[in-house]
């Protein structure tokens, strides 16, 4: 070997990295331990014997000459190299390589520092799959963070159509007892004794019939919402239907100056549907198509079948609809503008009631509009069912007297009942409690009660069992006369004995047809 080379110790052989010493050409001169070990070689078997390049595969070597060598005659070092080296058996080795050239004893020698590079993969590869778990990880709270803003934003709007609707509740209830406050008034104050004026009576009427309306609507919206809504399907003929549905909004039409064209085909089509809910649907489009059109405007009802589907559109020329609310009209209490700004608008649920009713019954809905104050026409379409022979709904006749008992712990709604059914002929008695029902009902022998569920003392599902039990009460027939009107609570009544369920405020006709026939 050429020129002195520095004394070997202890610190240089068992150094952790690999140590080369070799000349200008890369003819090696020295190997430490730690190298000789990777390389696969005995110290003496390198010395003087192996170039540094013969070391290398093809490719390292090929960068060695291009870029190492001119980088070393230039500035006399290189740092970081990545390139692969071979062991003995024929191994590839990825080295990281820093070379210095340096004079000694009058010739240029070049130190190599190798150090295993598989570690550093190894590091890196951790360090790039850290680096990609803290980006998903960012990544995943990004959008966590993005539906957390979508999801207030929707409670938000929730709770600005929460609050619109309790305006606007707070609104149509106050609608009707404002003028059945002032009837009551004007009857308080009046002091001739005489029958009352009929248009005091249809003041209440009318309004009792649009509060119950509301109720009922709020309620079979929960039922839809509950999917708990009962259907009583029949074959029905919707042209007649349609008829009937027409003459309960002619008032309404009449009132607000509107035109409505009705064009029905001369035949019956049928469908199989509940017709209370059908006519919940039609009359609430007729109503709607009223409210949202300006006075004297023009309203088109038409029904046809067509593709085995029954058809009914209901056109009007009234606000129309702009664009970004046809895909919302049908939301649960959605409304074009807010409470105060509307005139007679209702509480937002009409439209999510009809889709809802419409879809149970395995039909669509529909709704076009060509813009503001372009009118909008909404379309329904119901499966056709085959057609049968509808018979003519017989009238039922006026309840034969009969001896009834009315148990409510309201006293002036106990009355109210009490003179309802003293008209219709009956022999009537009245109880606030359950154990003052069981004890008049002992007394009186009645042969129907009509019992209030929510008493003092028992309620009126215990106070039904307990009649039942008696020896009269067996052939009892017991009215439910209830604000509870949910399908379990009519399962509940008929679960304790009851033969008939009425919601509150009680519609005569219905409580004339629970009298006059029997069961359920």
């Amino acid at each position: 070997m050429d020129g002195a080379l520095p004394p070997a110790d202890t610190c240089y052989d068992a150094a952790p990295c690999g140590l080369l010493l070799s000349d200008a050409d890369g003819l090696l001169l020295r190997a430490n331990a730690t190298a000789c070990r990777w390389l696969g070689f005995e110290a003496h078997e390198l010395a003087g014997i192996v170039r540094v390049q013969d070391l290398m595969t093809v490719g390292a070597r090929l960068f060695h000459h291009t870029h190492c060598q001119p980088l070393l005659q230039l500035r006399g070092s290189v740092g970081e190299l990545q390139i692969d080296l071979r062991h003995r058996d024929g191994s590839r080795l990825p080295m990281l390589v820093n070379i210095v050239r340096r004079e000694i004893a009058g010739q240029q020698r070049d130190e190599w520092a190798l150090f295993m590079a598989s570690e550093r993969q190894s590091y890196e590869r951790e360090l790039r799959n850290a680096r990609k778990a803290a980006e998903e990880a960012l990544e995943a709270q990004r959008c966590a963070e993005r539906r957390l803003q979508a999801l207030n934003a929707e409670l938000s709007a929730a709770d600005r159509r929460k609050d619109e609707f309790l305006a606007t509740l707070s609104h149509e209830l106050r609608n009707p007892l404002a003028p059945m406050r002032s009837a009551l008034e004007v009857l308080k104050l009046r002091r001739d004794g005489a029958a009352p004026d009929a248009r005091l009576l249809s003041v209440f009427d009318r309004q009792l019939h649009h509060l119950t309306h509301l109720v009922d609507d709020l309620m079979e919206v929960s039922r839809i919402t509950q999917d708990k809504m009962e259907l009583r399907r029949e074959p029905l003929d919707l042209t007649a239907l349609v008829r009937a549905a027409v003459c309960d909004t002619a008032g309404l039409m009449e009132h607000a100056r509107h035109r409505l064209d009705v064009d029905l085909p001369a035949h019956p089509v049928m469908v199989d549907a509940d017709p209370t809910r059908i006519n919940q649907v039609v009359v609430n489009l007729l109503t709607n198509a009223a409210k949202y059109t300006p006075d004297g405007g023009r309203i088109v009802l038409r029904l046809s079948g067509e593709d085995e589907a029954a058809v009914l559109a209901v056109r009007d020329n009234g606000i129309g609809l702009p664009a970004h609310a046809l895909g919302t009209v049908f939301d649960m209490f959605s409304q074009l503008e807010p409470a105060l700004e509307r005139s007679r608008g209702g509480l937002g649920i009409g439209l999510a009631l009809v889709k809802g009713i419409v879809e149970l019954h395995g039909g669509t809905i529909g709704v076009a509009s060509e813009g503001e104050n372009k009118g909008s026409c909404f379309t329904v379409r119901l499966p056709l069912a085959a057609a049968v022979t509808v018979e003519a709904p017989v009238e039922s006749a006026a309840p034969a007297p009969a001896r009834i008992l009315v148990v409510d712990d309201n006293a002036d709604a106990a009355e109210m009942l009490l003179m309802a059914l003293e008209l219709f002929g009956c022999e009537v008695r009245a109880a606030h409690s359950a154990q003052a029902a069981l004890a008049v009902a002992q007394e009186f022998a009645p042969e129907v009660a009509l019992l209030d569920i929510g008493l003092p003392d028992l309620n009126g599902y215990e106070l039904a069992r307990r009649l039942r039990a008696t020896e009269h009460g067996r052939r009892m027939r017991l009215i439910a006369a209830t604000g509870w009107g949910q399908e379990k609570d009519r399962q509940l009544a008929f679960d304790a004995g009851f033969d008939h369920h009425l919601t509150k405020p009680i519609d005569f006709e219905r409580l004339r047809s629970a009298l006059g026939t029997p069961g359920q």
